[in-house]
């Protein structure tokens, strides 16, 4: 298996919620747009639901790429698969039943991914890479935008990126929280290949030309960076 083309996937947590339809219009280069969905109860902050999810979903001109950050994932998760999300990640903190939800969620089409936040060990989750499509290394904690990045979530990636490649599975290995230029390529050469940018993307003055400069960051870290 050759190496994958990295995927870059801002964050509409850094979006004008005002403006939401303008917003995703200004990111139609990138591969998916990520939508963090928050419940106040498993993180700290309140952001949108299903039925914003579902509008997102009817005028995003790339597929979403949800990022549930609720209690009850169980529960939740299927009904945003249904919303219209391309790929549904779980936080493994707030599952009872990861592979069963895992499962669920691919029946009914959709990628199926796992989260483990910034203390938590991701080794119970390479065992069961054929389960997941993805596993979402978090590099904040979970819960605002514009965080700065946790240098010692890298290891953790590197673990990852290891098991993915010795099980051939062809998991992605996405990272979320302080992704920008200063920090992209330390977290590709770790080994992930997809990069949530919210600030980095949304504060820039040319969105298509970061999501860009972004990609080609992640596609060819330079050795020192």
């Amino acid at each position: 298996m050759g190496p994958v083309r990295p995927q870059i996937n801002p964050s509409i947590l850094s979006a004008d919620f005002a403006n939401l339809e303008r917003d995703l219009a200004a990111i139609a280069t990138a591969d998916h747009v990520h939508v963090d969905v928050m419940d106040q109860h498993f993180v700290p902050n309140l952001t949108l639901g299903l039925p914003v999810v579902r509008r997102i979903a009817e005028v995003s001109p790339v597929p979403l790429d949800v990022h549930l950050m609720v209690e009850d994932a169980d529960r939740w998760a299927p009904a945003y698969a249904e919303a219209g999300a391309a790929s549904v990640t779980f936080h493994a903190e707030a599952t009872q039943a990861p592979v069963r939800l895992a499962r669920e969620l691919r029946a009914g089409g959709v990628r199926a991914a796992v989260a483990v936040r910034p203390a938590t060990p991701v080794e119970p989750f390479l065992d069961l890479l054929d389960e997941i499509d993805m596993i979402l290394v978090m590099t904040v904690e979970p819960g605002f935008g514009g965080q700065a990045f946790i240098e010692g979530t890298l290891p953790k990636v590197r673990r990852a990126r290891a098991a993915v490649d010795r099980a051939g599975t062809g998991t992605r290995i996405q990272v979320d929280g302080g992704v920008s230029r200063a920090t992209i390529a330390r977290i590709a050469r770790a080994g992930a290949d997809v990069f949530v940018a919210g600030s980095a993307v949304y504060g820039a003055e040319d969105v298509a030309a970061e999501i860009a400069a972004l990609r080609d960051l992640a596609a060819h870290p330079p050795l020192e960076a």
